[in-house]
């Protein structure tokens, strides 16, 4: 049931932020719409709701949007200048990289984060073993320590803040 009162919360608020400015209309459609979601997927959206009243969860996220953009942008520079010049090497492979991330939510951030990261792209992840397989534009290692060195350790440690 708390699942779905927090979840409840969270849609109202990012209804009403949506809905700006708001009025009663938007506000009664909003109750309604968000509270048949809360009521249809509140099982399934969060196993711990108290952790949305950490405010350094919120901190830590703030400080992990501008560390993925700029990673974005190394990111695409990188593979622009890989397309425009032909002799920069193209080393593409698979590659095995461990994690210490254990929650569902943060193993899907970091795979996501390493999928919109131009150049890499997660494969699969199994999350009993805490590994993520990474389809690498320009393999530079394939040992595990120094791959997951490259890919994950940047994303990892304000995941690990914000979701765990």
């Amino acid at each position: 049931m708390k699942n779905k009162i927090v979840l409840f919360l969270v849609g109202y608020v990012v209804w009403i932020l949506l809905s700006w400015p708001l009025d009663r209309a938007h506000a009664y459609v909003g109750v309604v719409v968000v509270g048949l979601v809360a009521f249809l997927t509140g099982d399934l959206f969060t196993r711990r709701p108290h952790h949305f009243l950490h405010v350094t969860r919120y901190l830590w996220f703030g400080c992990y949007v501008p560390l993925f953009l700029w990673e974005c942008l190394k990111a695409n520079i990188d593979v622009a200048l890989r397309v425009l010049s032909p002799h920069l090497p193209i080393n593409p492979g698979i590659v095995k990289v461990k994690t210490t991330l254990k929650s569902d939510t943060a193993l899907t951030f970091l795979a996501n984060s390493i999928t919109l990261t131009p150049g890499t792209l997660c494969v699969d992840i199994d999350q009993k073993e805490g590994v993520l397989y990474i389809h690498w534009i320009d393999v530079r290692s394939s040992e595990v320590e120094k791959a997951t060195q490259l890919i994950v350790e940047r994303f990892e440690k304000p995941l690990k803040k914000i979701f765990e």
